[in-house]
Parts: C-alpha cells; sequence; structure tokens
C-alpha cells in the first residue's frame, strides 16, 4: 500500500468508526479464504461490510473519534464488521463464529460504548430494527382491529335481528 491508499483507508475507518450503528472486532486466524468470503456475503446479505483491518491504520483511524476506547483490540490479524442497523454486525458475526471456531470475537462499540466479547453476543441476541418494528405495528395494529370489530357489532347485531323480522313476516 502507498501513502495515499493508507491515507484513503484511514478516512474510510474514520467514516465507519464515526457512522456505523456498530463495530465488531474479531480476530479471523486460520479461516481459509471460502470461510472469509461466506462471512462477507452473509453479511453484505444482512447490509453489513466485512473489512481485514490493518492495526496501525485502524488505531490511526480511531483517534478522534467515540470509538476510540476500542484501540486495544486490535493485535494480531483483526477483521473489522459493522452495519448501520446495531443490531446486524453482531449477530451475523457471532453466528458466524459458532459454527467456526476460527473466529473469535475480541469485542466493538454500539456508539460511544465499547463492548467487551460478552456485550457483543448480548447485542446480538437482541431482535433486529426491523424486527422490532414488525412488532411495534402489529401492536399498534391489533387494538385499531379489535375497535372495529366492537364499532360493526352493534350494526352486526341489528342486521340479524331485522333478518329475523324479515323471516318471521314470510313465515306469517
Amino acid at each position: 500500500m502507498d501513502r495515499a491508499e493508507k491515507r484513503e483507508f484511514v478516512t474510510q475507518l474514520n467514516t465507519v468508526f464515526n457512522e456505523a450503528g456498530s463495530v465488531v472486532v474479531a480476530h479471523y486466524t486460520g479461516l481459509t479464504v471460502a470461510q472469509m468470503g461466506e462471512l462477507r456475503s452473509k453479511m453484505r446479505e444482512a447490509g453489513g461490510t466485512v473489512k481485514v483491518a490493518k492495526n496501525r491504520l485502524a488505531k490511526i483511524a480511531l483517534k478522534g473519534t467515540e470509538a476510540e476506547g476500542m484501540s486495544d483490540l486490535f493485535t494480531g490479524q483483526t477483521v473489522i464488521a459493522y452495519a448501520d442497523d446495531p443490531v446486524t454486525a453482531p449477530k451475523i458475526a457471532s453466528e458466524f463464529a459458532k459454527s467456526n471456531d476460527k473466529l473469535v470475537l475480541l469485542g466493538g462499540t454500539l456508539g460511544a460504548s465499547v463492548l467487551d466479547a460478552n456485550g457483543v453476543k448480548a447485542l446480538a441476541d437482541l431482535p433486529s430494527l426491523d424486527e422490532l418494528r414488525a412488532k411495534l405495528v402489529g401492536m399498534i395494529s391489533t387494538p385499531a382491529t379489535r375497535i372495529a370489530q366492537v364499532v360493526n357489532a352493534p350494526a352486526g347485531q341489528l342486521a340479524r335481528v331485522f333478518n329475523a323480522y324479515a323471516q318471521k313476516d314470510e313465515a306469517a
């Protein structure tokens, strides 16, 4: 990498550390190219990104950001996973780590909060933003459906009463 590429890499990482919903840092020693490709494709499908981090450049990119406290995590062969949704990157990374013991979660950040490996796993257990939205819409629409049923019930009862009178008159 020449200086211009390094400068661009640091700028990109700085933007990631400032704007991403969450960032996960992990060791990937021993992962094959195919396994790394699988991790990247799973993360891409979920709306996240995986990048191999050059530790020295990542530490430079962390300076002046809210995530500066996680600079200790950048030792050895590290990879970062990040996404705009705070739950996506931890969820995909921890699921992949369960099936591949070569990916070792070190920690990460959620905004200004620095997380250890257990914090990342706890964050992965939370429902995603889309799941929360779906639950919220379900909770909101249920009372509206019940209100519509209650409002329509008297009209339905009136219709049954009129129908009963009509059938009584036809029979007589």
